[in-house]
């Protein structure tokens, strides 16, 4: 009774912050689909962790710890290096451009068509992965925990959530991200240090006895093809190789954190290039504790309770709060959860409502009045949240919604990262070689998520046919795509000079050494601080 009123109570508070944070303000369309253009870093990066973390992480990170130990960590660590990437690379072009929407850059980079192609993209992967298959995992998640039906609990915080976030939009929704990111780090941070203390009790009081009574390898964040397979033998299947994480990732993570709507939108409503670039930087901060904080407490669940667990991972977290936190607290990883999928939720529900309003129907009319837009915005939040709902009560039909959603980003990110990535370093790529790029990587992409999608195909023809597992997959399509993109450009006329000169850096060094240092706080050594860290962290889990 007292964790159902606890949650109760953060879903109305919640609701009531992000409702009243716009109460006295203009809502014009900057206002409603940036923030005014008005974020400062630490919300930049906080909005930008929370947006990121959903229900499937809490749930799906802790299982993978239970199965195949730290190395599922390479997500959260590797997304920490993409985002050094969006601060140096990508944001500096964002800012200065004043663009709405990443569609939108790349109108201004390429063509018209290139825009339409993307906005169409990030719509679908909103609906479809952000707000459907969170929606669905949450309420899996709900009535494993307290009972509840999965229909009632879709509705419920589909409802609340839509509520601040059609009314507030990005204002509101970056608020409410700011204070959910601390309610999640929080509840993560109380169920690791309870069940570091549950280990006496077990019978473990050194490091060394803990790792006797785990797996080989279970605690390395890096594998090779036969380390990996010691620890699961499933493991191969998942792709999680060092060279595939090294090669494979940074193509998942331009596409997810350099170029999603969803995501970097954040860094569009940033106050200055400086919050743009910083904002990033601060998220990849926050990215390297869920290797401890959810990853981890995984891995002591399969020393604690895994006669409980058994061979069904997806239970290790729900064991692990319902044998651990007393009354009250796990009201309080109740209200985490809820965090942690209402954050991402709301992301994808404010970015679809910009991208149609300013994507679709400010170009196809005009003379739209400020006021239309925000309406039209509105909107189309709702519409997306119903079509959402219908989709999210699908998601029985999937086996494995962590798979699931890791498949679909390996087969809609090639494209994007190539022309995303070229685009900002090529002086030589067209308009012609986006658009060819673009639906050439769209099409085999879909034909090697078919092929390897077993709900489709029967069996997974390229993992286990082939022996080419995702993350590679991803890596090969980025090969291919590039191929494409530079083949197009070398046949077409070159781009206009102008666009050129704006729109790509002079090589890929002048990420460095353009401009002078400021000091300690300047971008660049923020962020070779921050990459120093990341190499550290690396070579101490190796």
């Amino acid at each position: 009774m007292i964790d159902t009123i606890i949650i109760a109570v953060y879903l109305i508070g919640i609701m009531l912050v992000g409702v009243f944070s716009v109460a006295r303000k203009n809502m014009s369309s900057e206002v409603y689909f940036l923030a005014g253009r008005d974020l400062n870093w630490v919300v930049v990066g906080a909005a930008l962790f929370a947006s990121n973390i959903s229900t499937i992480h809490l749930v799906g990170l802790a299982a993978s710890g239970y199965n195949e130990g730290l190395v599922w960590g390479n997500f959260e660590w590797m997304a920490t290096f993409t985002l050094i990437i969006l601060s140096l690379v990508f944001a500096p072009f964002y800012f200065k451009s004043r663009i709405s929407t990443l569609p939108e850059f790349l109108e201004k980079r390429y063509s018209p068509a290139s825009r339409t192609f993307l906005a169409f993209m990030a719509i679908l992967g909103a609906l479809f992965v952000h707000i459907g298959m969170s929606l669905y995992a949450g309420a899996v998640v709900f009535k494993a925990f307290f009972g509840i039906d999965v229909f009632v609990s879709i509705l419920v915080i589909s409802l609340i959530t839509s509520i601040y976030t059609v009314i507030g939009g990005l204002k509101a929704v970056v608020i409410t991200e700011t204070i959910q990111t601390v309610v999640l780090i929080g509840g993560a941070i109380v169920l690791t240090i309870f069940a570091i203390q549950a280990l006496p009790g077990h019978g473990i009081h050194s490091l060394a006895e803990f790792k006797a009574q785990l797996k080989p390898g279970q605690l390395r964040i890096l594998h090779t093809d036969e380390s990996i397979k010691a620890v699961s033998a499933s493991g191969s299947n998942s792709g999680l190789t060092w060279y595939a994480v090294f090669l494979g990732y940074p193509i998942l993570g331009l596409w997810y954190w350099c170029s999603d709507q969803t995501i970097v939108q954040r860094v569009l409503g940033a106050k200055t290039q400086y919050d743009a670039q910083v904002g990033p930087l601060f998220a990849g901060v926050l990215k390297l504790l869920p290797v401890f904080m959810l990853v981890l407490p995984g891995v002591i669940g399969y020393v604690l309770f895994r006669d409980k667990i058994g061979t069904d991972a997806n239970q290790a977290f729900p064991v692990l709060v319902n044998e651990l936190l007393p009354v009250g607290l796990r009201g309080i990883m109740g209200a985490a959860m809820l965090a942690a999928l209402m954050s991402t939720v709301a992301s994808a529900l404010n970015s679809t409502g910009t991208l149609v309003a300013v994507d679709i129907v400010q170009r196809l009319r005009p003379d739209t009045t400020d006021k239309q837009l925000v309406q039209i915005g509105r909107v189309a939040s709702v519409v997306i949240m119903v079509l959402a709902i219908a989709w999210s009560t699908q998601g029985d039909r999937f086996t494995s919604i962590f798979e699931a959603i890791n498949k679909i980003a390996a087969a809609l990110a090639p494209p994007i990262a190539t022309v995303f990535l070229w685009g900002v370093f090529s002086k030589r790529g067209t308009k012609q070689a986006a658009i060819v790029t673009l639906w050439t990587g769209f099409v085999l992409g879909v034909m090697a998520f078919c092929l390897d999608f077993t709900p489709i195909s029967g069996q997974m023809y390229i993992t286990d046919g082939w022996g080419i597992p995702f993350m590679m997959q991803a890596w090969w399509l980025f090969c291919g795509c590039s191929v494409v993109y530079f083949v197009v450009s070398y046949s077409t006329p070159r781009p206009d000079p102008a666009v050129i000169e704006k729109y790509t850096w002079e090589n890929p060094i002048s990420i460095i050494t353009k401009g002078k240092l400021t000091g300690l706080a300047d971008v660049r050594i923020l962020a070779g601080l921050l990459l120093l860290t990341l190499v550290v962290l690396y070579s101490i889990f190796a």
